[in-house]
């Protein structure tokens, strides 16, 4: 049984591995409804890897899903998350706008932390 001190950031779900086996098993406990669009998107990435002869296609599958996971692990976060991407396609005030931004990257870079990936890198 998991403690919190186990997982100092509240979840009851520790941040997974990125490999596609630990990434759906996290999904299928935090957000099922999820798993559809991962299996979907892995085989997306795999027939472009394989069409391209390249890895990098399952590599930034994997950064995208870990992401997801990282974000999905924190319900609250995950709301305010939704909540500001839905307010940012109405807002016309420039200022307003910013925040929306800033905060939006905060939520990111922090989510890019706890899966151990470089926020928008290629890598």
């Amino acid at each position: 049984m998991s403690t919190a001190a186990e997982h100092p950031h509240g979840s009851g779900v520790p941040q997974p591995a990125a490999t596609v086996e630990e990434l759906r098993a996290a999904l299928t406990r935090i957000a099922p409804d999820a798993v559809a669009t991962f299996d979907a998107e892995r085989a997306a990435a795999v027939a472009r890897a394989r069409q391209e002869v390249s890895s990098a296609p399952v590599r930034r599958f994997l950064r995208q899903w870990a992401l997801r996971v990282a974000i999905e692990r924190h319900p609250d976060l995950a709301a305010r998350l939704r909540h500001l991407e839905a307010r940012a396609g109405h807002v016309t005030d420039l200022e307003e706008g910013r925040m929306i931004a800033s905060e939006i990257g905060r939520i990111l870079d922090k989510a890019a932390a706890e899966a151990g990936i470089e926020h928008g890198g290629e890598s």
